[in-house]
């Protein structure tokens, strides 16, 4: 039951926000920018944002969703890892998976408030997958070095993370602003600026 779990609601109302606010802003429908088709976008909008009007939120998504190569890989690493087979974390995994393709850090394109957030949810969801980032690997990076070492190869060449130049590109800081907070600032100060 979607009040059983008032983070789960958040992380959906996030993720929601901030690809509804890129699909605007590119002149795309949602299902472009949050990774589900239209019959999953209307089943997660009432189960988790009480949106009572599925005609209004099917008339903002296609029916379809390609994935590229890419996305497909990390989905099916994400699905793999699924704490279980139900269709919140098969959502999230959609979700995450196609936020992840975004320039920012992981937390910011997912609409999240923090990292702490994203690494709660991805410990929630994903938790196999989540408990073998023990180093605190930034988790794009730690997806494709996952990818990467399926596959056999090492995206790496320095011995060790230690010994990396890159170090702080894999495992510096994730700060930064939360993209709803500053749309939301923006926002406040393009409304005060125009009377």
């Amino acid at each position: 039951m979607a009040d059983a779990s008032p983070f789960l609601a958040q992380v959906f109302a996030c993720i929601w926000a901030i690809a509804a606010r890129e699909a605007e802003a590119k002149g795309v429908d949602i299902s472009q920018t949050i990774g589900l088709a239209r019959g999953d976008l209307v089943a997660l909008a009432a189960r988790w944002l009480q949106a009572p009007d599925a005609g209004a939120i099917a008339q903002m998504a296609r029916a379809e969703v390609v994935l590229d190569d890419e996305e497909g890989m990390l989905l099916a690493l994400l699905d793999a890892h699924r704490a279980d087979q139900g269709r919140d974390s098969a959502w999230l995994a959609r979700m995450v998976t196609r936020r992840a393709m975004q320039p920012n850090h992981l937390w910011q394109d997912l609409g999240l408030p923090d990292r702490a957030a994203l690494s709660r949810l991805l410990r929630e969801t994903f938790p196999k997958l989540a408990a073998r980032n023990v180093n605190n690997m930034k988790w794009k990076k730690f997806f494709y070095r996952s990818l990467c070492e399926m596959e056999g190869f090492h995206l790496c060449t320095a011995p060790s993370c230690r010994e990396c130049d890159d170090f702080d590109a894999c495992f510096g800081p994730e700060d930064g602003e939360s993209l709803l907070a500053r749309n939301r600032r923006e926002n406040m100060s393009g409304s005060l600026s125009h009377p």
